[in-house]
This record gives C-alpha cells, structure tokens and sequence, in this order.
C-alpha cells in the first residue's frame, strides 16, 4: 500500500479533539495539501503531529485571515503530514493528505494561538462507480492529473470511485470556495458529478 493511499489513514473512531488550521482553501479527502509554515503556533502543531503520527483539521475560513482571528465552516477534514521539507529561507514546507471530513462540534483557542476542536468525524462517501451520464470525466480527471506535476504524482489513482473523481475535480477546477465548500458538504455523489460536468463543459 503506497505512501500516499487514502484508506491507511482513514480514522476508525468517531469523536476526537484535534488541532485546528484554518485556512483560505477546502482540502478533500484523499488530495494533497502544500503548506509552507511559519506563524509558531504551527510550527509547533505540525511538529507534535509529526512526532505522534495525528491529524490535524482543516477548516475552510468564513471570516478573518489565515494569521489573525478567523471564523470558519463547521466541516472540514482531517489532514496527515506525509512530506516535509525546509526551505533555504528557513519556512518549514509540509504537504498533507487530507484523510477523513468531521464537524467541528466546540472550539477553544489556547494561551498559544492555537485553536483546538472537538469534532465528530463523518462518514465517508459510499464507494460507487461513475454514473453512465459522467463517463467522460474520469479519462479528463487522468488527462489532467498526469501534467500537475510533483504533487500528483505519488497519488492512488481511483477512476472506478465516482466521489474521488468529484473531489479531484473539486479541488483543482477554478471555482470559488463557497461552491467547493458545498461539494465538501455534500453527501449527492451524482448531483456533485453533475454540477461538474456543468462547470467543465462552460
């Protein structure tokens, strides 16, 4: 099983407190997350997830910025640091695999600046194949994917899987991040595909 397979990090149970990093993007479950780290509180976050092999949660922000106060959406997903690096000017960069989406339930903000969440952790979306209406898509999602460069390239392909297909599009599509929000939100694999489908086609 390859480094970068999304069902070795999926979490078997179901309420959990966590770390939280909100921020100006929607990470999906089973997509890949570059972050280069410098505020302290992070530094430090990253580092304890690293050494105990945790998650962390991302949280798409509704109000605010990424390094002062924010509010964010109440479900987000839980990410894995699976690279890391340092760079020549000294900025920690971590890339992260988003795993598993949760509901931010409660969250606190700590004497740090590190905010900290109990969450509930969501199902996964039923594995199902493509619709027949869709079938065009997975061959685009390859032909896309296969000239994104590093970032794709250690990712398990899963064609056959109709909501890996919609997230993959989700995150690297142009639109804004309220509608990938919704995708994230949504449970309606088919609806998710179709509104894809719409987007691709304008």
């Amino acid at each position: 099983m390859g480094l970068w397979t999304h069902s070795a990090w999926t979490i078997l149970f179901h309420d959990m407190q966590i770390p939280l990093f909100p921020l100006n993007t929607v990470l999906f479950p089973g997509g890949p997350l570059p972050l280069r780290v410098f505020e302290p509180r992070y530094l430090d976050m990253i580092s304890r997830c690293m050494k105990s092999d945790s998650p962390f949660g991302v949280l798409l922000i509704r109000e605010g910025n990424e390094v002062g106060p924010a509010t964010t959406y109440n479900i987000g997903t839980l990410a894995k640091v699976v690279d890391w690096y340092q760079g020549s000017d000294g900025i920690l960069g971590i890339t992260a695999m988003g795993t598993q989406r949760f509901r931010l339930l409660t969250a606190e903000r700590q004497d740090d600046g590190l905010n900290v969440g109990d969450v509930e952790l969501l199902p996964d979306a039923p594995l199902s194949e493509v619709p027949d209406q869709y079938q065009s898509l997975p061959p685009i999602l390859e032909s896309v994917m296969n000239d994104l460069g590093r970032l794709y390239e250690n990712l398990e392909f899963r064609l056959n899987d109709a909501a890996w297909i919609a997230y993959r599009f989700a995150e690297i599509l142009p639109i804004d991040l309220e509608q990938k929000q919704a995708f994230l939100e949504s449970n309606d694999v088919s609806a998710f595909l179709g509104r894809i489908d719409e987007v691709l086609h304008k």
